[in-house]
């Protein structure tokens, strides 16, 4: 098991920041990809951002590319997603979640990934 713990998440008026943080409990947190995906009531869950095991590698979004920035700190087994710029329609459920696999065509997939934390709420008012 990787328990994932997410924090971060609240209320913040458009244009402002957040940090979210993804919290791994294990000692091979630091050998998955981690993902952040979000959902939106009454709407898919979908990428956001996702970091390779190392940290060398980052895929995002095009909905959030140039305003979100994701990376991890394996010594603290944490994953951290910075969002700037926020939009009101970034307004959903942030959820983390850790996988084996590698490469761009399975990080954006909910599907491939083996561990989810159980979210943290960003609430966007325009």
């Amino acid at each position: 098991q990787v328990p994932l713990v997410e924090s971060g998440g609240g209320l913040v008026q458009a244009g402002g920041s957040l940090r979210l943080s993804c919290a791994g409990s294990a000692r091979t947190f630091s050998s998955y990809a981690t993902g952040w995906f979000r959902q939106a009531p009454g709407k898919e869950r979908e990428f956001v951002a996702a970091v390779s095991w190392s940290g060398e590698d980052t895929y995002y979004a095009d909905s959030v590319k140039g305003r979100f920035t994701i990376s991890r700190d394996n010594d603290k087994n944490t994953v951290y997603l910075h969002l700037n710029g926020l939009k009101p329609e970034d307004t959903a459920v942030y959820y983390c979640a850790a996988t084996y696999c590698s490469g761009y065509g399975c990080y954006r997939v909910p599907r491939e990934y083996d561990y989810w934390g159980q979210g943290t709420q960003v609430t966007v008012s325009s």
